[in-house]
């Protein structure tokens, strides 16, 4: 849930007790990856999709997240489940080690572009070519209460879509185009999209948008070794 530079204060105090809302959608998840995929479930905050995967029967799943305060809450939570705190980008992962990679809520938690730009092609690195990376994000809403703090935080961030929130987060809304270009750029066919409302950490509703896509290029090499039975990498923070 939380961008690996900056703006990460609100994640290791306020963001780190709220609880997310932003939902899987099962069938399209099954339509497109198996049980038996490797998977990334990138921005895993507390590991809440990390622990709804397995128990769809998902077993070799990897929560990461750069929070070490959302990381302790789900291990406390979820202590059955692989959730794995890092700080910063490349991950200690293989290329290619994994079949698919999940980025839900996360881009909209990761307001400068050249983060969110490193995240994507991370991702593309990660994941093998053929294998699935399924984006659930938030595109710009056209309600008068989201036009107003787009505006109002236009200049001080300098992109219309980045805005605060009263409890001191600050969270970023995309064109479609913006999203879909994020995926494209780190090596992936989009093959699906679907939409829909979805909770925000607020309370309130918003228009989400999915994407399902494809590994379409090899991605790019690493000397580090893939996760697997008995081989983990470098240990957790």
């Amino acid at each position: 849930m939380t961008s690996p530079q900056g703006f990460l204060g609100f994640w290791e105090t306020t963001g780190s007790a709220k609880t997310f809302t932003h939902p899987l959608d099962p069938a399209l998840l099954d339509a497109y990856v198996p049980r038996r995929a490797r998977v990334l479930d990138y921005g895993c905050g507390y590991g809440r999709l990390t622990a709804e995967l397995a128990a769809l029967g998902y077993r070799g799943v990897c929560g990461v997240d750069v929070s070490a305060a959302l990381i302790a809450r789900g291990r406390r939570e979820h202590p059955e489940l692989d959730l794995r705190r890092y700080a910063g980008l490349p991950l200690p992962f293989g290329a290619g080690a994994f079949d698919a990679a999940l980025l839900f809520a996360v881009l909209t938690c990761v307001p400068r572009d050249a983060d969110q730009e490193a995240i994507a092609g991370e991702l593309g690195r990660l994941v093998r070519p053929g294998g699935v990376l399924y984006v659930s994000d938030v595109p710009l809403q056209d309600d008068a209460f989201n036009q107003e703090r787009y505006r109002r935080f236009a200049d001080r961030y300098g992109t219309f879509g980045v805005f605060e929130t009263p409890d001191g987060g600050v969270f970023r809304h995309h064109t479609p185009e913006r999203l879909r270009g994020l995926v494209r750029a780190a090596g992936f066919s989009v093959v699906t999209e679907r939409t829909g409302s979805v909770g925000t950490l607020d309370g309130r509703r918003a228009e989400r948008l999915q994407l399902i896509a494809r590994r379409t290029t090899a991605p790019t090499a690493s000397t580090a070794e893939p996760p697997g039975p008995g081989r983990s990498g470098p240990a957790p923070a």
